[in-house]
């Protein structure tokens, strides 16, 4: 348990130390059942019912979707939520409502009405929630107290069994792109996984899917079947690529015709077009009970801002959350295109559940690199940067340096990427500490 100080031990928390006592939750508890987080939201009043939800579950983009959902809703006019994770600065990053987080204040009185609820169940000899159920229930609580409209609610692992899942009956559920991650914890095909993700649907609830994996598809449309859900099913070759470039991406839907919108996003990476068609369809399925235009679905799309995916952090460097092996082919799919016409640096590190050699191999064989820079993240779940690098030696990369401090070994690749890019890739963790060292200089000097 956390050292309570004089605050704590009356009851009520500094909002550092509410952070504190939240980090340390996974010490001291266990998952728990979907009855339980239910149990706790009829404790708390319910607040899930107060507003409409999109929920939304996959392996890769989802978070995207969900920033591009939760950005067309606040364009149209409604005061929509966004509960995602993880975060990669801050916790309050967790809880946005039209695109700002959660104040210290209202993260601290949300709180205090969770942590309430934790000391009644204590005393009834309940289990405490665990680190994702507590923010969740945080969450809900304060979308309802904010009064917003609509919440845009991200899974955190799987579907099924997974604590948003407790929140009812959606307007619709999405389902991303599915791949192997969490094998540990979801399945080791992508069938399994995917019959995880589809343990979100309802009977009778629409569900917008990514078609492209067969199987995964397959394992979809049953599920939705078997529940009696309207399905949709979205490819990439559904969308018309019209230009690609440094300034982002222009297509449109091929079912539209050449007089269809012409959708923009501020992203450098194809496979945004799949997230933002997932988002369109979800619009489009939902437009008895939403109003919104086509032109707020493409100004929404415009406006979307959502960090650590190709996202651009100063001149010529790049930070991307891909952290699994079909986050590395997507990310690697993108670096080509600019490795063609400028040298390609890298920074990476990487966590130990994750297949760090499988993804080192495949940018290794996928990207011509100049120099790379490994480090080390995660805690308790790091891998050396001595062990990273040799695995970048062994894949044929001439030039691994290893410098386990990543403030340093950011400092240390930029100085010497000279006119090339700089991608920082493989961990959330990094891409998280790469973005505080910007936002705390300002703009990190080249030295």
């Amino acid at each position: 348990m956390i050292k309570e100080g004089p605050d704590m031990q009356q009851g009520r928390f500094t909002y550092e130390e509410a952070c504190s006592y939240i980090d340390e939750i996974p010490k001291f508890t266990k998952k728990n059942s979907l009855d339980h987080t239910r149990e706790c939201l009829r404790l708390l009043g319910n607040p899930q019912d107060r507003f409409g939800i999109l929920h939304v579950a996959g392996t890769n983009g989802k978070g995207s979707t969900c920033a591009f959902l939760a950005s067309i809703l606040k364009n149209a006019g409604y005061r929509c939520g966004l509960f995602t994770s993880p975060h990669l600065v801050s916790v309050r990053e967790r809880f946005l409502i039209n695109g700002d987080q959660i104040s210290e204040e209202d993260f601290l009185a949300v709180f205090h009405k969770v942590k309430d609820l934790c000391v009644r169940l204590a005393e009834e000899g309940k289990q405490h929630p665990t680190y994702f159920e507590m923010l969740f229930l945080m969450g809900m609580v304060y979308f309802a107290e904010k009064k917003t409209e609509l919440v845009v609610l991200e899974t955190g692992l799987g579907g099924r069994l997974d604590a948003t899942t407790a929140a009812g009956k959606p307007l619709a559920c999405v389902i991303t792109s599915i791949s192997p991650d969490h094998t540990e914890y979801l399945g080791n095909t992508v069938e399994e996984i995917a019959g995880e993700k589809a343990g979100i649907l309802v009977p009778g609830v629409p569900v917008i899917y990514d078609a492209d994996h067969p199987a995964a598809a397959e394992v979809i449309a049953a599920a939705a079947r078997d529940l009696s859900c309207p399905a949709y099913a979205v490819r990439r070759n559904q969308a018309e690529l019209i230009s690609l470039s440094a300034r982002g991406i222009d297509f449109r839907l091929k079912a539209d015709g050449e007089k269809g919108c012409v959708f923009h996003l501020p992203f450098l990476a194809e496979y945004q077009v799949a997230n933002a068609s997932l988002a369109i369809m979800t619009i489009r399925v939902l437009t008895d009970i939403l109003h919104v235009s086509e032109q707020e679905i493409c100004t929404g799309l415009d406006r979307t801002r959502w960090p650590g995916r190709m996202e651009m952090m100063g001149p010529g460097v790049i930070v991307d959350g891909a952290h699994n092996e079909d986050g590395i082919r997507c990310f690697i799919e993108t670096a080509k295109r600019f490795a063609k016409d400028t040298g390609v640096d890298l920074l990476f590190s990487a966590v130990n559940d994750k297949n760090f050699s499988g993804m080192i191999r495949e940018i290794c064989e996928g990207i011509p690199l100049r120099n790379v820079t490994v480090t080390e993240v995660g805690g308790y779940r790091r891998v050396s940067c001595e062990s990273l690098a040799e695995i970048f030696l062994q894949n044929g990369c001439e030039r691994a340096e290893a410098i386990a401090d990543p403030q340093e070994a950011l400092r240390h690749a930029m100085k010497i990427r000279g006119e090339g890019l700089l991608f920082c890739v493989g961990s959330l963790y990094l891409i998280g500490q790469v973005r505080q060292a910007f936002f705390e200089s300002g703009r990190m000097k080249e030295s």
